[in-house]
């Protein structure tokens, strides 16, 4: 398995540029678009449609009525005064997805960056949504799908780097590089692996994590993104609950058609 990072939104135009037809892509937008499609699937939502504007998601929604909608931008839930006079049924807290409302739902969601991320990879053979939250069930998949390129896709704040999410593609790369059982994956320490040939960028990601693991919640809870919605006392809950590691079963995957479903 060869592992290439591309660790910021500077570099998100690469994916569609090259060919990805034997590539899966895991994309991770932790704090917060990547996080909410996760708990919104495991809740009971039958998709998620990233959108990269405002305006694309108003469309599904006049073509589609019963189609809900969730996005940020600076973080903050949409209004009607962004969006042509439709208040948003969703932000992009992973809170929000409570069975009783996303249950059974399609949502059309559009975020600042994480959207993006996942439109970037379209091409790509498998197009992954991943957190810390499915983190060892997404390792597994990679695993027993044997496939032999992997491309982790970093979206970042803004045009620069996001630590949070570099954490986490650091913390997958450690699980898919140990020697240990690759069925039962964890986040615990550490085994060097042969079995991965990993670029620059991803042993950049590996060495972070490595380095926080320790003090990871002090460290993830410092990120710029983090602090800024510990700073907003609606959304500071946020930052904990996209830490928790491994407490959902599934895998998000994004097809053909551009929808993210649970596929595990």
């Amino acid at each position: 398995m060869t592992i290439e990072t591309i660790l910021t939104p500077a570099e998100s135009p690469a994916p569609a540029q090259r060919d990805l037809r034997a590539t899966a892509c895991v994309v991770f937008d932790i704090l917060r678009a990547t996080s909410t499609f996760v708990t919104a699937l495991q809740n009971g939502a039958q998709a998620i449609i990233p959108v990269s504007e405002i305006s694309e998601a108003v469309a599904l929604r006049k073509k589609q009525p019963a189609v809900l909608l969730a996005g940020e931008r600076d973080g903050v839930k949409i209004r009607a005064a962004q969006s042509g006079g439709i208040d948003f049924d969703f932000g992009n807290s992973p809170r929000e997805f409570t069975s009783q409302k996303a249950g059974g739902k399609t949502i059309a969601s559009t975020t600042t960056n994480g959207t993006r991320a996942l439109r970037a990879c379209a091409g790509a053979k498998t197009v992954l949504a991943a957190s810390f939250l499915n983190l060892g069930a997404t390792a597994k998949f990679l695993q027993q799908k044997k496939f032999a390129e992997v491309l982790l896709v970093c979206a970042g704040t803004g045009e620069g780097v996001a630590l949070e999410d570099v954490l986490a593609a650091g913390a997958l790369v450690e699980i898919l590089s140990r020697d240990s059982d690759p069925l039962t994956p964890t986040l615990s320490p550490l085994g060097r692996g042969e079995g991965a040939k990993l670029s620059d960028s991803t042993q950049i990601a590996q060495r972070t994590f490595l380095s926080a693991q320790s003090n990871l919640s002090a460290t993830f809870s410092g990120s710029q993104n983090a602090r800024r919605l510990l700073a907003i006392p609606e959304l500071r809950d946020d930052v904990a609950f996209c830490l928790q590691s491994d407490i959902f079963d599934l895998v998000a995957e994004m097809g053909t058609d551009g929808a993210i479903r649970r596929i595990l």
